[in-house]
């Protein structure tokens, strides 16, 4: 970022309570070591059981990457921060992990929408599923996902990297995010702003309209099914996704539509912990605990490994 006498920023945290600390550097660690454990299981268990080598299980396993590459972007310098007290970040570091954040963060809204729009096939069009989602088309899929991320923060990625910093080096946050970032810099920010907003609530509302279109067409099949057994199927393969797609977008809801100005920074913070550190811990059990496919492939594996240690 543009700037000849600053060259560091300080991340306040969360909190200066030295206890505290101990007590958020534990949960964070346990919650950091949770997600990473969770989803590089179901990466595993999708690359290793042939049962599933589907479309469904292949956009799972890039969105456990996801999931593991945007926690680990955030979480291990906050905890190396509170475990030596040294708050200060570089520039380039600090450029770095907003571009990551914002890259993966993205990435997943459109993912979500990906995987919404492969269950309408799977629900709406089960003959032809296997037709229209192929490897080729799910590869396909996955590079317009983080293509169209690109897209989308660059632009005002490019402009962030401009702004100046006359007097103030102090990041109220635990990560580099855009908007404490725009607060202390004494650049004219409106236009960086009104691009971001821009870029979020496209993002927002587009990969909405896609989940939303997607489920509107799955319930309305599903409730034609003859038998409730049927039907209680067919929403079985759906509720995991639900479930993640309700707590990705309520978080993003409630990180750009806030209460009052003196409490924003504060819930966004709290909702940061929650996208961060809690959201990627709970998808993996999410998805495993709801899904008897993954769980089945995630038995055979332990028998498979204690047959192997065995011998």
């Amino acid at each position: 970022m543009r700037n000849h006498t600053i060259t560091t920023f300080i991340l306040l945290g969360l909190t200066d309570d030295p206890q505290l600390k101990v007590v958020i550097f534990i949960f964070l660690f346990l919650t950091y070591m949770l997600s990473i454990t969770g989803n590089l299981a179901i990466i595993s268990l999708t690359f290793l059981d042939a049962s599933l080598k589907t479309a469904m299980y292949f956009f799972l396993q890039n969105f456990s990457f996801l999931e593991i590459s945007f926690t680990t972007a955030c979480i291990p310098r906050y905890l190396y921060s509170l475990s030596t007290g040294d708050k200060s970040i570089t520039y380039n570091s600090c450029a770095i992990q907003i571009f990551f954040t914002d890259l993966f963060g993205v990435t997943e809204f459109f993912l979500l929408a990906t995987m919404s729009y492969d269950r309408y096939i799977a629900i709406c069009k089960p003959l032809h599923y296997v037709t229209i989602m192929n490897t080729r088309v799910c590869r396909r899929l996955i590079l317009c996902c983080w293509t169209a991320a690109l897209l989308v923060i660059l632009p005002p990625f490019s402009l962030v990297l401009n702004l100046e910093f006359c007097n103030s080096n102090v990041i109220d946050h635990f990560v580099c995010d855009a908007e404490p970032i725009l607060t202390i810099s004494c650049t004219e920010t409106w236009l960086i702003e009104q691009m971001v907003i821009i870029c979020a609530v496209l993002t927002f509302i587009m990969t909405l309209i896609c989940v939303v279109l997607s489920y509107v067409y799955i319930i309305i099949t599903i409730l034609q099914f003859p038998s409730a057994q049927q039907r209680k199927r067919a929403f079985s393969t759906c509720s995991s996704h639900m479930i993640v797609v309700s707590i990705t977008y309520g978080s993003c809801i409630f990180i750009y539509v806030k209460p009052a100005a003196k409490d924003s920074v504060s819930i966004n913070k709290g909702v940061t912990v929650l996208v961060t550190s809690i959201s990627p811990m709970l998808n993996p059990f999410i998805y495993t605990l709801r899904n008897k496919q993954v769980k089945q492939a995630f038995k055979d594996s332990v028998k498979r490994i204690a047959l192997f240690v065995n011998k």
